[in-house]
């Protein structure tokens, strides 16, 4: 192009720092590594841990230094699992990223000089060669045939054409398509050369814009760190009030207002909802530490809940249902034989075929095509022809979409090979086909294009040396045959989807490659041939009205990344829970505008790793799948171990304000209450986290997004399993003390048979469904150790006369032990008949 001469001259070195200071360095801002410091500060902010410590705080202000001690422990625990979670998941994420920023080699006061790619400036000459990354957007000035892989932009998993830019040309445009002047950062020059001039870098640059939209988009509070905030603040509320009105009733009823303020502080332990905090932060904690073990990370352990109740997931195709690579997938033959490639080798009558689409290609090839056909060859065995010297290429032409390789065999006298390959048009135009010959060929082409193929002619001749300096129009190239490309889906997508779908979750594909490569892809995957809108359509609508399309659609094709993120929106502002997939920049907005982003870590770019929730390690897709398990494993144990905690604090609140209402000695003070929470939280925090899947979780919905955490259902479930306890021991206290046991008797027989009905509440909780048989066979190793620390500590007290002082208990008798047996087994025998009757009614 005119005045193309003075321009490849470059900047001056002096140039270059000047606008180095102006513009900033060629890289996006990358935010701060989170150190366990900081970490910890960012848990702390948290509002289940603001009452956690709350909590803590108000039992050292009434005095009870050991409870406070136990809950602050569980505080910290909490807390260090955590760090060591998020610190691990930093680390990796660190490790992930591709902390060699590319390098480019430029153009300086007129000689080629190799710089880091954070060093390229606005107005820097690059010169471009295949397998380069380019290093900022860039104008090309010069070409040789070169090619572009924008997927990582765009979504296509074919390299497009680029041309030189003419007058006319703008410096800034959208990135896909073929035969445009426009380079982008992160690209990768697949084949051919070039020269460009650079026209942005940075957050100027076109992944830099998505970067800087980033910033914009504001991350939802999880729901269900909302509702637990929410029910730990009423019952917070609710429970110091009573706690404070038994202390005003006590001491104005009896006059003690010592014995007022013990009652009072008992009151206040046996309801204040300290485990609620735990129980959430160290299930997700655990839940974010297993998930890792499959290799799946969780930069926000509340998206592992949150996946859970997943309703819609959208994916990408390239790269994250799809492998990003060409495979040659079918093969056909001017005679009409045809095809296809699965995991067998191709038949000998292919071979020449094959052979020549590989002679066609560069002899180190990083065209995705032609690294297909030089591994087809190398499977099919074809003969080495290494000794073979390549003299001549002719390349593609706008007018004439073909280029071809000259070889000339190791053998004196024999004649230069050309083989040639190229859109199915320009193969049949070099080979001069008309009549049948040229519609079989068409209708070839046509049939595997409908399939979603990307489609290459191969035609071989015979040249003298008189011949290379002609077009290799002049060659008399007989048709060879066609080749089918397609980018493969990964191993396991179609049983993730298969899962997913099962599981009442709808698959939906956004993806910026052509609505019929979309289609065939979706067909492959099992996500069904839905509707399909293109991105044009999508930008068409209004927000209404997308809203209300989206509910149909499964296939966007040919989308931006502004319209990725407006399908999201619009999805989310349709009811869904919407879980996104993709690995790309350009996929980064809408990963982080849904509710659970998903990025892939080998593959995928920093900026879409930052903009994510959830990153898959080894880009598995079918990784998806057991952390929709997960979530919903994680949600089902949250609400058992609420149930429980509900369930459990029925009979300790109902026996330590009995007493109160009946005139009868107080049977749980302070220490006893305390005794009994370090039974609670470990159950809770442990045997809970650690129960199995229930039955078909899989196969059932996704929940409904507004649903509570503490439902009516549960909450009633819970107040009736514990008011069964409760009843039977409020009767027991009535018996005992009715045949004239002495108090310190009374407690014992009482706590003891209220540590049998914890155990048995704990055995009612573990599933929502399962039969007391069956959950007694469902192995959770956590439950054992719970059980065994809970007889050893119950021994200890029995057989160690200084723990009984100190807990004011007795020594028990023989004729004591009906009395610890009977109520637990009741409990358990009433609640799993009441657990029966609610499930036939479900």
């Amino acid at each position: 192009m005119a005045g193309a001469g003075a321009e490849l001259t470059g900047l001056s070195a002096s140039q270059a720092r000047e606008r180095l200071a102006a513009e900033g360095p060629n890289e996006l801002p990358r935010p701060a590594r989170r150190t366990p410091f900081r970490i910890a500060m960012e848990v702390l902010r948290e509002p289940m841990f603001a009452m956690l410590l709350a909590a803590g705080g108000l039992y050292l202000l009434l005095g009870d230094k050991a409870d406070a001690l136990i809950l602050l422990g569980f505080a910290g625990l909490s807390i260090l699992i955590t760090i060591v979670q998020e610190a691990r998941t930093e680390r990796t994420l660190e490790a992930l990223r591709d902390l060699s920023a590319p390098r480019a080699l430029v153009i300086r006061d007129g000689e080629a000089l190799r710089i880091a790619g954070r060093e390229v400036v606005t107005g820097d000459i690059l010169v471009l060669d295949a397998g380069d990354r380019i290093a900022a957007d860039a104008l090309l000035l010069e070409t040789q045939a070169l090619e572009a892989d924008e997927s990582l932009l765009t979504g296509e998993a074919v390299p497009v054409r680029k041309r030189a830019a003419g007058p006319s040309d703008q410096e800034q445009a959208e990135p896909g398509g073929d035969d445009t002047p426009h380079l982008f950062s992160g690209a990768i020059v697949t084949r051919g050369s070039g020269v460009a001039r650079v026209t942005a870098t940075g957050l100027r640059s076109r992944v830099g814009q998505i970067g800087r939209f980033l910033e914009t988009l504001e991350t939802q509070v999880p729901h269900l760190q909302k509702e637990t905030a929410r029910t730990v603040s009423l019952c917070a509320v609710g429970g110091v009030s009573v706690a404070l009105l038994v202390v005003l009733l006590y001491g104005a009823l009896r006059g003690d207002w010592m014995a007022a303020l013990l009652a009072g502080i008992a009151t206040a332990m046996s309801l204040l909802p300290e485990e609620f905090p735990v129980v959430l932060t160290i299930f997700l904690a655990m839940g974010a530490w297993r998930i890792a073990q499959v290799g799946v990370l969780t930069r926000r352990a509340s998206a592992i809940e949150a996946l859970g109740a997943a309703t819609v997931l959208c994916t990408d195709k390239t790269g994250t249902l799809t492998q990003n690579r060409m495979t040659v997938t079918e093969l056909w033959l001017p005679s009409g034989a045809a095809t296809g490639l699965g995991e067998g080798l191709p038949h000998p009558d292919f071979h020449n075929l094959i052979g020549a689409a590989a002679l066609a290609s560069a002899p180190v090839p990083v065209d995705p095509m032609e690294v297909a056909f030089h591994g087809i060859a190398r499977d099919a065995r074809l003969p080495a022809r290494g000794d073979w010297e390549l003299v001549h290429t002719y390349g593609l032409r706008p007018d004439l979409l073909a280029m071809s390789n000259v070889w000339r065999p190791a053998g004196e006298g024999e004649p230069l090979t050309v083989a040639a390959k190229g859109a199915p048009e320009a193969i049949a135009r070099l080979c001069r086909l008309d009549g049948d010959a040229r519609r079989a060929l068409e209708q070839a082409a046509q049939a595997m294009a409908a399939r979603g193929i990307r489609v290459l002619g191969v035609a071989s001749a015979q040249a003298s040396g008189d011949d290379l300096s002609k077009g290799h129009e002049v060659h008399d190239f007989t048709l060879l045959g066609l080749i089918g490309l397609s980018d493969p889906l990964r191993a396991g997508v179609t049983e993730a989807v298969a899962q997913c779908l099962a599981a009442g979750i709808r698959v939906v594909m956004i993806t910026g490659d052509f609505p019929i490569t979309a289609q065939a892809i979706a067909a492959q995957a099992g996500i069904g041939a839905g509707v399909v809108m293109t991105g044009d359509e999508v930008r068409a609508l209004s927000d209404a009205d997308l809203c209300v399309r989206v509910k149909d659609v499964t296939i966007f094709a040919r989308t931006m990344p502004e319209q990725k993120l407006r399908i999201v929106s619009a999805l989310k502002a349709a009811g869904e829970v919407v879980a996104m997939t993709g690995d790309g920049v350009n996929d980064a907005p809408a990963l982080k505008a849904a509710d659970i982003g998903i990025a892939m870590g080998k593959r995928g770019t920093d900026v879409a790793r930052e903009a994510s929730a959830i990153v898959l390690v080894e880009d598995d897709f079918g990784a998806i799948v057991i952390a929709i398990r997960l979530g919903r494993r994680i949600y089902d144990n949250i609400r058992k171990a609420i149930g429980f905690i509900f369930a459990v604090h029925v009979p300790i609140a109902g026996l330590a304000v009995s007493p109160l209402l009946l005139g009868l000695p107080l049977v749980l003070g302070p220490i006893q209450i305390a005794l009994l929470e370090m039974i609670i939280d470990p159950v809770c925090a442990l045997v809970f986290e650690a129960e199995r899947d229930e039955s078909r979780i899989m196969q059932r919905p996704p929940r409904d997004p507004a649903e509570r955490l503490f439902s009516k259902g549960l909450i009633l479930r819970s107040i009736v399993y514990g008011g069964i306890a409760f009843a039977l021991l409020l009767g027991l206290q009535l018996g005992v003390t009715y045949w004239g046991f002495a108090p310190d008797r009374v407690r014992t027989i009482l706590f003891f048979a209220l540590v049998g009905s914890i155990m048995a509440l704990i055995l009612v909780s573990r599933s929502f469904s399962t039969s007391l048989i069956r959950a007694l066979w469902r192995n959770n190793a956590s439950l054992r150790y719970t059980a065994a620390a809970v007889l050893l500590a119950s021994a200890s007290i029995v057989l160690l006369a200084p723990l009984r002082r100190i807990l004011d208990f007795s020594p028990l008798r023989p004729a004591d032990f009906p009395f610890l047996i009977t109520p637990p087994t009741i409990v358990l025998f009433l609640c799993e008949i009441v657990k029966e009757r609610r499930g036939r009614r479900a």
